[in-house]
């Protein structure tokens, strides 16, 4: 069974930053796409940002200009640079891979945004 680990997360003061990361493991033969999801207290999830294999990205509106997802495909991990972070990024961040044939999710990890 493919399992999906991220780590990272934390509280943290408006404006500032914090680094998630996201590492697969289990019978992997090939990565596709990756990304990195939310959902705050009472919300939907939502897309936060995608990657491909090939390095394309793909962000929210909301997040455009202060996240950048990065990967590793020799560590298979996927990492989610969150800067100038605001109250309202405070969500669960969870993160997706495409890993034969299907998608597969991580537990998720808190970001709370607060002073």
């Amino acid at each position: 069974q493919v399992q999906l680990v991220e780590s990272g997360g934390g509280l943290v003061q408006p404006g500032g930053s914090l680094r998630l990361s996201c590492a697969a493991s289990g019978s992997i033969f090939s990565i596709g796409a990756m990304g990195w999801y939310r959902q705050g207290p009472g919300k939907q999830r939502e897309l936060v940002a995608t990657i491909r294999s090939g390095g394309v990205t793909n962000y929210a509106d909301s997040v455009k200009g202060r996240f950048a997802i990065s990967r590793d495909n020799a560590k298979n991990t996927v990492y989610l640079q969150m800067n100038s972070l605001k109250p309202e990024d405070t969500a669960v961040y969870y993160c997706n891979a495409w890993i034969v044939a299907r998608y597969y999710w991580g537990q998720g990890t808190q970001v709370t945004v607060s002073s």
